[in-house]
Parts: structure tokens; sequence; C-alpha cells
């Protein structure tokens, strides 16, 4: 099974992947934890140039390219080959962000991004996506905090105007509109402990649903 997470700047995704990555291995589970951009060493490299504030420069259609190209070294070198070997796949962030940034937040072609990522990934969707909601002035204040301390980086995208942060937020709940089935929306604005104990419930339930095995 291939789970992704998915939200705004500062929504806490990757400290809830985090958790629920130790609370299904402690479960029992195969578990493969992993992220975008990134999860290779040609994806980590590429990654490294993204997130440069020093690439000021970068067009939106180089963008996405460099995060498809991630995206096709990813999927074919190790989620593909997890999914095959059974594993339960965690990711933090996948096309949906592409979709989110390169798409509504600077207005690039969703149904291109469509093709370009069909592409890269082989038709690869998740099978389900744990979207954490904050309003942006939470989440990039959350970003800030956390750089300024010393445990998150702070990098090209979060220097990003608020309205396009804006319409990423805008894009991810309709896309979660739209397919609702696949998609779980989080209330991202309370604690930790307690969006944990709600993404675990609301897995469970998921895979009830789904007529998995527990």
């Amino acid at each position: 099974m291939f789970i992704t997470f998915e939200g705004p700047d500062g929504s806490g995704k990757s400290t809830q992947i985090e958790l629920l990555h130790r609370y299904l291995e402690e479960q029992g589970y195969d578990v493969l934890l992993t992220r975008e951009p990134g999860g290779t060493p040609i994806g980590e490299q590429i990654r490294s140039i993204l997130h440069d504030v020093r690439n000021t420069e970068m067009l939106p259609n180089a963008e996405i390219l460099l995060y498809s190209a991630s995206r096709a070294q990813h999927v074919g070198q190790v989620i593909g080959s997890a999914l095959a070997r059974g594993e339960l796949v965690l990711c933090d962030r996948y096309a949906e962000s592409t979709m989110a940034y390169q798409g509504y937040g600077h207005g690039l072609d969703i149904e291109l991004l469509r093709t370009i990522t069909s592409f890269a990934t082989g038709g690869l969707r998740p099978d389900l996506i744990i979207y954490l909601d904050v309003d942006v002035e939470t989440g990039l204040q959350r970003r800030l905090d956390a750089f300024e301390s010393g445990q998150a980086e702070w990098n090209r995208m979060d220097r990003k105007e608020r309205e396009f942060h804006e319409r990423v937020r805008r894009g991810y709940l309709k896309m979660a509109s739209e397919d609702p089935k696949r998609w779980l929306l989080v209330d991202g604005n309370r604690e930790i402990d307690e969006i944990h104990r709600e993404i675990r419930e609301r897995l469970r339930l998921f895979w009830e649903g789904e007529g998995r095995e527990q």
C-alpha cells in the first residue's frame, strides 16, 4: 500500500509521517519511509538545487522538470520495488505537491502537469493521501520558528510570497474535494499527539473499508 502525506509548508506532515512510521513498525508492518524531492542519492542532489535560496532565477517550467526527474528516479529505484516486495510505503510529499505548488501556485497547466507526472511515475498513484491543513500564516510562522531554532531548513519555496502559498492551499483543498475517497483531511492546528491519534484511527477505518486485515 502506498500512502503519502501532503500539506502546506509548516503543516506538520513530516512530524506526523515519522510518528505513523514508528507506530506501524511497532504493529509489525514492513514500512518504508521516504520523501520528495529526494529519496535516492540522485534525488537528494536535485533537492539541494530546488531548495537552494540562491536559485532565485529558476523558472517554473524548469522547477517542474527537476521535481519530475527526482520523482522518476524515486519511483523507479525505491518506491516501485518496495511495493513489489509487499511493503507499506509512506512518502513525505508526492505528485499532489506538484499539482498544488507548480499547478495552482505557479499557474502552470494542470493537464500538462498530469501528463508529465504520469510519465515520471509510470502512472503510480497513492492509495491514500493524508492531508494536514493549516492556514498560511500559521504554517509559515511554524517554518520560521523551526528554522530559527535549527530544526528545519528555510528553503527557496518557503520564501515565496504569501499569495503563492494561499494559492497552494486552495489547490490542495480543491483536489481533496474532488477525490474524497482517496484523501483524508486532518486539521493540523492541534497538538501533535491529538493529530497522531486521529490519523491512526482514520487509517484504521480506511483499512476496514478496504477490507484490509489488521
